[in-house]
């Protein structure tokens, strides 16, 4: 254990494990290799980890295939159990719940008060639901011609691969362990390079737990060789992908050309964010800044096309802009900070890209567009107007502070153009009517449309995209058909 310097001196972080979990052991990466996590509200050298290549999946795959076997503890064990080990593991990580807080800010840059106060609570809701579902997970009878029983048994898929992203560590960590563990998988997990602290943290919980060696494996590394090695192996039957569109490809390929292994992704988007002239505007600029701005733009489900009834088109804009001048953006770990930095320099350099793709093409910067400071990776809170529908910044994913506010005319209008997109998921409408509420959930093509509201959460409910914004669902009842088989068994009587 090591302590790091915080950016706020009354700060201090402890760092956790920096080693690969592999079989309930940490160990070095076979290669000897290692990386460094920055700090990205500095630019600092947090510490270095262990390199995941694939020697280490294949060591970790070994131990999580020897872990389903059907004479292990694991596969023995009852749902009732699982769901026990579950709840424990959520009940250690309340315990924790401010060094988590702390750990996940210095890794990726979020508030810390965002950190606390959802990242940690929706972490725990999820393994909370899970463990509830793990002794639910049950077949059917089914009443077939002849003298025959028939029924169904929901079995586990296998072995599993997770690839989780940077923007949401822990929770996303949370989001593919709850449901796989619930059904009784056993799971190679590669947290984002980017990020890689939170998770290896929780992989100590883990162990404290008592989760039998072997069920749940952290492999902190890279993309194109960690995580290419965990899409493209043979002896991993479930391969689940949160991150880009692009890289969501070469996951989806590597796992059609290796054994045909089930996929789930959940990709990129480019979210309509609808404000009809009818709506409590107050409530709707809020929602939208919020919609856009929470977590330095770094989701994939950000109301980035932020459509305006041309009607209260310029009132809209104005007030955007007053509510955009308000927005702290600093230290993350200080009092009153609502914005951290981008979480690296790629990223950083991204977003500033397309700032100077908006003002080439002709939209209106009504505020920010800028660095601040001179270290770190901090970037104004963004807001274009008069943008146009083929504008780079209306058209692709920037994961950024950038706010792109579009007018149009009429309910018909908007539904077209909402639609506009190669993405699909997630959508919003502000709006006191609710013939236009149903009109806009029913006419949009997304996973998740919220109506007077943004970014509402729950374990309970699915979360996925139709179009290139991903394959399958996450959460709810949903999420565990993505671990399980369907066997159907009958029996002569």
């Amino acid at each position: 254990m090591t302590t790091a310097t915080m950016t706020a001196s009354d700060m201090k972080v402890t760092i956790g494990p920096t080693k690969l979990l592999i079989n309930n052991e940490w160990v070095s990466a076979a290669s000897g290799k290692t990386f460094d996590t920055i700090n990205p509200a500095t630019g600092e050298v947090i510490t270095s980890l262990a390199e995941a290549d694939r020697a280490d999946v294949d060591k970790a795959v070994k131990a999580a295939r020897a872990a389903f076997e059907p004479t292990s503890k694991w596969r023995k064990m009852s749902g009732t159990r699982r769901g026990a080990l579950l709840h424990k593991l959520a009940d250690l990580i309340e315990q924790n719940a401010e060094g988590l807080a702390r750990l996940e800010t210095l890794d990726n840059g979020k508030p810390f008060n965002d950190s606390l106060k959802a990242d940690v609570p929706l972490t725990v809701a999820c393994y909370r639901y899970y463990a509830g579902w793990a002794d639910k997970i049950h077949g059917k009878t089914i009443p077939v011609n002849g003298p025959y029983f028939c029924y169904t048994r929901h079995e586990p898929v296998g072995v599993c691969g997770q690839i989780i992203p940077w923007n949401f560590p822990m929770l996303m960590q949370a989001w593919k362990l709850g449901p796989a563990l619930a059904c009784g998988c056993t799971v190679i997990l590669k947290p984002a390079e980017q990020t890689p602290l939170t998770a290896l943290r929780v992989g100590e919980l883990i162990v404290e737990a008592g989760f039998p060696p072997g069920v749940v494996n952290i492999l902190p590394g890279y993309g194109p060789t960690a995580g290419a090695a965990i899409a493209n192996h043979l002896e991993i039957d479930k391969v689940a992908f949160t991150g880009s569109t692009e890289v969501g490809k070469l996951v989806m390929e590597a796992a059609a050309k290796s054994n045909l292994k089930r996929v789930t992704l959940e990709l990129g988007g480019k979210s309509p964010n609808i404000v009809f002239a009818d709506a409590d505007l107050d409530a709707a600029i809020e929602g939208a800044h919020f919609a856009l701005f929470f977590n330095q733009g770094q989701c994939c489900c950000a109301g980035s096309r932020l459509f305006v009834e041309e009607r209260c088109y310029d009132e809209f804009v104005a007030r955007s802009v007053e509510r955009a001048k308000k927005r702290k953006v600093g230290d993350p770990f200080s009092s009153g900070v609502e914005q951290g930095p981008q979480v690296d320099q790629e990223q950083f350099n991204k977003v500033m890209s397309y700032i100077e793709a908006g003002k080439k093409e002709g939209a209106k910067l009504a505020v920010g567009g800028n660095r601040v400071g001179n270290r770190g990776y901090f970037i104004e809170p963004t807001v274009f107007a008069d943008v146009k529908d083929d504008m780079k910044i209306a058209q692709e994913e920037i994961f950024g502070p950038v706010m792109s506010i579009i007018k149009f005319k009429d309910l018909n209008d908007v539904i077209e153009r909402a639609n506009r997109t190669i993405y699909g998921l997630a959508a919003a409408v502000w709006t006191r009517d609710i013939s236009k509420a149903h009109a806009i959930a029913n006419g949009v093509r997304a996973g998740t449309v919220w109506v007077n509201c943004y970014d509402v959460f729950d374990a309970a409910a699915p979360f996925g995209g139709y179009k290139m914004s991903g394959i399958g669902r996450e959460l709810g009842e949903y999420g565990l058909a993505n671990y399980t088989e369907v066997k159907t068994v009958t029996v002569k009587l």
